[in-house]
């Protein structure tokens, strides 16, 4: 059975991320909610949830808000992008330099010191738990999405605080004829979402093999390198 407005007041729902990257500019992005997903309050976020509210504020010309905490009174950012694409609610924005709080946040965001997000929301269709299975967020209407402390679920993530990046230093490095040590390397490969044994496996054999070629000129040995950076990064894009 679903209930329609099944709660008129706002709600919250918290979500962790992972800073693959971190920069100046404070553009950051990434999926502020997953689909799917049972989480912390026993609730699960379905596909499609996002597309009526999305498409209203499309229509009205707005965004929901960015703020700190959820607090109303300390906004920090701009969100210039959201989409409901099927694996979760997809955001692109940008935090504000020069107001204190998102100077702060993005001090923290590239240090790793929080992270969490957090959707605020109004519920409009929902199913209720059942036999053990969890709450289903049908549909919702999306209020703001804020920058917390405190996250419960650890599917959803910001994925880039924008800037020149890991990858960028390191195709940097690779041009310059200096290249990573393989650790690094792996690193790399890992912050791009590759399983572990697959990064440690390319990073050994791959990378090695080309850092220590003598059949290959150095430049040839840059550009192949740079090549799979270009790739990786192709990935964490869209990851």
């Amino acid at each position: 059975m679903k209930l329609k407005n099944a709660a008129a007041a706002p709600r919250i729902k918290d979500f962790s991320f992972k800073v693959k990257a971190a920069g100046d500019t404070g553009a950051i992005e990434g999926y502020a909610s997953v689909f799917g997903v049972r989480d912390s309050y026993n609730e699960v976020v379905m596909p499609g949830a996002f597309a009526d509210s999305l498409a209203k504020h499309t229509r009205e010309g707005t965004y929901p808000l960015m703020l700190w905490q959820h607090n109303p009174d300390e906004p920090i950012g701009v969100w210039n992008e959201m989409s409901d694409d099927g694996k979760g609610l997809f955001a692109k924005g940008q935090l504000l330099q020069g107001v204190r709080r998102a100077d702060e946040a993005l001090i923290m965001l590239k240090a790793g010191a929080i992270q969490g997000m957090s959707i605020g929301y109004r519920e409009v269709d929902v199913e209720p738990a059942t036999n053990g299975d969890p709450r289903k967020l049908i549909k919702l209407d999306l209020l703001e999405a804020s920058i917390v402390s405190f996250p419960a679920n650890r599917r959803a993530r910001v994925d880039s605080v924008k800037s020149e990046g890991r990858l960028s230093e390191f195709a940097q490095r690779l041009r310059d004829g200096e290249p990573p040590p393989i650790k690094e390397f792996e690193d790399v490969l890992r912050e791009a979402g590759i399983p572990k044994a697959m990064a440690v496996q390319i990073a050994s054999v791959g990378y090695a093999k080309a850092v220590r070629s003598e059949s290959e000129s150095g430049e040839a040995i840059k550009s192949a390198l740079s090549d799979a950076l270009a790739s990786l990064r192709s990935i964490t894009t869209k990851s």
